[in-house]
């Protein structure tokens, strides 16, 4: 396969309604939207219009001239980029006046370029090579002598590219992306004249400004002024293969591009529908892991966890896991065994786990990482909606007038959507933020929220029935809405409740410590909004209330009429690439694929034809369940599956406990994880760029992922899945991904429609796809919810049972952070490191000062049940009494002092809500000792946590 072209039309897309116009370009009749510039028709119609400053991820510029014409009955040259097309205009784009104007200008720009093309990087992909070819450029009349800017210096600060100021033509386009892509305005251009140059904002090194490396300079650059060091190091890249991106639940497509079988960058593919050509410094850059020493790419066993690892065949290492599955369960039943599911691994591997655990060790036990993140979502809206997932599509923000953002951070978790939020901010929609820390969206470059609230955590529930009080109280419901689409007798029943005293802003105000002032005046916005949309995180899920606090949600957008149309919605903004469909495909254990229940006759005969084996009617064990039941010595097998379990749950010391009694614990994975130091079988893992399949993001959107390189191991996930189901006598004999899409497809309504051969077709496809919506669904519940009717319930704030007092008087919360990704595993082997190399704990000044705490010293963190260690960052982003960390790094394991306290209805841990106490601290604690013993002994221990320890 050759390098994958996209057009560049030069300038977007035009905006209109329907309405056309016809013009002649060259003697060509062409008819494009009113709207369109001259520059984008020529380019539809074939006819190649000379250009430097204008691309079609950008407004149009007009400052370099090539792409001047001529226009009949018009003076001059206009140009192109900046000219919108008229009816009857005649248009020559090809003339000797032409000719003359064009080379002139190039002239000036290679009179001051080095003249290197030979050696260059960029040699054979650079647009001013190409320009100077279409111009007929031969010679420069000036001479190359006098004042230039060839002693221009390289800044090579970022680990991921460079900025090669010798080669600048100042166009503007890197200046242009940074504010109308990313939104981040870190780059400018300084000067003027002659003297004009493109520096960051302060011309400061890149490194050390406000660049995030989302990488749009770097794809708007037509020079090798900005360019990938891995190009620099390796050669311009010969082939491409479109994929999508492993990190969060955005979705970005992308085309690896590779030089023989190396991947030498990954670029932010145009047509990708979820990120249209943009990017954020996790996809773009931060693939470096999939090559990384740690990878562990041959089988490995040991008959007990203090043994060393003897490494293995295949068929030895999937028999031992065989063998020791049929002894666990013919010494303890089969309820004794179970599998954990992977938001990382595709919708095929995740459907085939799932499989694994129902239809051949033939219990429901199983689990995945999506429901310590997202299930509230899942139970909440499928409540109050009748299915489990988002409403919109990311491009209905662009019809929001207002955006009601809540316990989310998404410049950090899912910044190429932030991007497009910001974009539509700064074209005059407003924010409502609710979060107890002040994200970067409270206030940033030419962004502001116009509400921060900032409530206490714990409380979210309190402070959502407050804004539907205002919102009652005073008038401001959409009753044609509630009246036509919702259950009138729930309606009435909320009504009343939540016209209660208890749920005013003024009872609430002393619960949330938000003003009632503020909390009237955002409910009032969000109801007048006539287009008001919810984008929210982990920071309303996981919680005690947090299925509550989804129904709040859900109740907000019917009360308001938010819902089932573009700009509005409940948008779950997912954490990680797959977290959307390893929900979909049946990881939980009371659910088949597409949100069914095992106790559903009828479903349980769809699978058992397709399956030829009959299913368990009762719902397995939670992981949770799995846990204590090894402890009390009734679980003794489980099947885990690209999770690292002893990092990522809540109590990591019960987690090490059970996991520790288990007689067989199978990790599947692309490094030793924590979880793999109590792990007697490893089987290598894929990384996306080793495998086939899908994944389904945030907004419910199926893409592909094509195998880019062979995996190191030898196998794909799903094919080890299939393998070890064969070893244990149960026939898996899929030969590609496609026919287990297609199996899905056969069970699964919501799926039904969808095919490799359909998706090739589309791009990608939203669920639900079937015989009704053939392409897909992008906006949910227009016309009626898919239970019917909308269903409103009560959400009473219950306090979370995890209460602050003398000896843990404050509040610690969670986060993520832009370069690092969930447990670090990826990131934390990629020079990502280099923006972020530990955990932090934020602290306020104020509650720092109490306790002697100096910014940058070593604390330690001591919950009711377990301590740790990490450095004190100094910040006002948090409020006196609240702490803040992130859990990328094992090495601190923040998880050792969150509680057990989980969502009532799903058990979603309680990450967010954990009373500690913080104070100075010289060593590590019990428990970072006892991991690094642990490490050292069973696994080896990193060099970096070596660092952080000694610290």
């Amino acid at each position: 396969m050759a390098l994958i072209h996209e057009t560049d039309y030069g300038t977007p897309a035009a905006r209109a309604d329907g309405e056309t116009v016809a013009l002649d370009i060259d003697g060509q009749r062409v008819e494009v939207p009113a709207g369109t510039s001259v520059l984008r028709a020529a380019v539809e119609a074939g006819v190649s219009i000379p250009k430097l400053c204008a691309t079609d991820a950008l407004e149009a510029f007009g400052s370099c001239r090539l792409c001047c014409v001529e226009i009949e009955g018009r003076k001059g040259f206009p140009a192109s980029c900046h000219t919108p097309v008229a009816l009857g205009m005649v248009v020559r784009t090809q003339t000797p006046a032409l000719e003359k104007l064009r080379r002139g200008v190039m002239e000036l720009y290679i009179s001051d370029h080095p003249l290197d093309c030979l050696t260059c990087a960029a040699n054979g992909n650079c647009e001013l090579q190409d320009m100077a070819g279409a111009v007929g450029l031969r010679e420069v009349r000036y001479g190359f002598a006098g004042k230039n800017h060839l002693d221009g210096e390289t800044d090579a600060s970022n680990p991921y590219f460079s900025f090669d100021a010798s080669k600048c033509i100042v166009c503007s386009r890197c200046v242009r992306a940074c504010e109308e892509v990313q939104g981040t305005f870190a780059l400018t251009v300084h000067g003027r004249g002659f003297d004009s140059v493109i520096s960051a904002s302060q011309q400061e090194p890149f490194q050390d400004s406000e660049c995030v490396s989302c990488g749009a300079c770097v794809q708007a650059c037509p020079t090798a002024t900005l360019m990938e060091k891995s190009v620099i190091e390796h050669g311009q890249p010969e082939r491409s293969v479109v994929t999508t991106c492993a990190y969060c639940g955005v979705g970005c497509s992308f085309k690896a591009e590779l030089r023989g079988d190396q991947v030498i960058r990954m670029v932010p593919y145009k047509n990708g529908q979820a990120n249209h050509g943009h990017s954020c410094v996790k996809g773009r850059f931060a693939w470096g892991y999939t090559t990384h020493p740690d990878r562990i790419t041959r089988p490995m066993i040991r008959e007990r966890i203090t043994d060393h690892w003897r490494e293995v065949t295949w068929d030895e290492a999937i028999g031992f896991a065989a063998r020791r599955i049929r002894e666990v369960q013919a010494a303890h039943g089969r309820a004794a065994v179970g599998a954990i599911t992977s938001s990382r691994c595709t919708n095929e591997e995740t459907y085939l786990v799932q499989k694994l655990a129902r239809a051949v060790f033939g219990v429901n036990n199983v689990d995945t990482c999506a429901r310590v993140c997202h299930s509230p979502t899942g139970y909440g809206l499928k409540t109050a909606f009748g299915t489990s997932a988002g409403t919109q599509d990311f491009d209905s923000v662009e019809e929001a007038n207002v955006m009601l953002v809540i316990g989310a951070n998404p410049t950090d978790a899912h910044p190429v959507f932030a991007s497009q939020m910001k974009r539509r901010l700064r074209a005059g929609a407003r924010l409502i933020v609710i979060d107890p820390r002040r994200i970067d969206l409270v206030r940033s470059p030419h962004v502001r929220a116009d509400y921060h609230l900032q409530l206490r955590p714990g409380t979210n529930v309190a402070l959502i029935d407050a804004l539907a009080h205002v919102i009652v109280s005073e008038g401001l419901t959409d009753e044609t809405f509630v009246t036509a689409r919702c259950e009138p007798e729930a309606y009435a029943e909320w009504r009343e409740f939540i016209l209660r005293p208890e749920n005013s802003p003024e009872a609430v105000a002393d619960v949330t410590g938000v003003p009632a002032e503020q909390i009237r005046s955002a409910a009032r916005l969000y109801a007048r909004a006539g287009n008001a949309a919810i984008y929210y995180g982990l920071g309303v899920t996981e919680h005690s209330q947090g299925s509550t606090m989804v129904m709040g949600m859900a109740n907000l957008a019917m009360l308001t009429g938010n819902i089932g149309r573009r700009g509005v919605g409940i948008n779950p903004l997912r954490g990680q690439n797959n977290v959307q469909g390893s929900c979909d495909m049946g990881s939980f254990p009371h659910e088949f694929p597409g949100y069914r229940h095992v106790s559903d006759a009828a479903v349980r005969a769809t699978f058992e034809r397709e399956w030829g084996v009959q299913l368990d009617h009762e719902p397995g064990l939670r992981i949770p369940n799995m846990i204590d039941a090894a402890i009390a010595g009734s679980f003794k097998a489980i099947y885990i599956q690209g999770e690292d379990i002893l990092q990522s749950d809540p109590n990591i010391q019960h987690i090490a406990a059970g996991l520790e009694a288990m007689d067989c614990v199978i990790v599947q994975d692309l490094f030793l994880n924590e979880t793999a130091a109590y792990a007697h079988v490893f089987l290598p893992g894929s990384t996306f760029l080793e495998k086939d399949g899908t994944f389904t993001n945030a907004e419910r959107r199926i893409n592909r992922v094509r195998r880019v390189v062979a995996p190191p191991g030898g196998l794909a996930d799903w094919e080890i899945t299939q393998a070890l189901a064969r070893a244990l006598g149960y026939p898996m004999n899929y030969t590609h991904p496609s026919e287990i899409m297609d199996e899905i497809a056969r069970t699964t309504p919501t799926f039904a429609g969808v095919s490799y051969a359909r998706l090739e077709r589309l791009g990608s496809i939203q669920w639900p796809c079937n015989d009704k919506k053939p392409e897909g669904t992008p906006t949910m519940h227009a016309d009626t919810f898919v239970r019917g009717l909308g269903r409103f319930m009560l959400t009473p704030y219950i306090p979370t049972e995890e209460r602050t007092g003398r000896k843990y008087p404050l509040l610690l919360t969670t986060g993520r952070i832009l370069s690092q990704y969930n447990v670090g595993a990826q990131t934390r082997r990629t020079e990502n490191r280099v923006w972020h190399a530990e955990d932090r704990l934020e602290i306020h000044p104020h509650d720092a000062q109490q306790r002697g705490i100096h910014d940058g010293e070593r604390v330690a963190v001591r919950s009711r049940i377990g301590e740790t260690t990490l450095h004190a960052q100094l910040s006002d982003r948090v409020p006196p009494g609240v702490v803040y960390t992130t859990f990328h790094f094992p090495e601190t394991a923040a998880n050792v002092v969150t509680t057990e306290h989980s969502d009532w209805a799903t058990n979603c841990p309680e990450y967010k809500v954990t009373a500690v106490e913080v104070m100075p601290s010289h060593t590590p604690s019990e428990w970072q000792r006892r991991y690094r013993e642990h490490r050292h002994d069973t696994l080896g221990l990193p060099a970096q946590a070596a660092e952080v320890f000694d610290a």
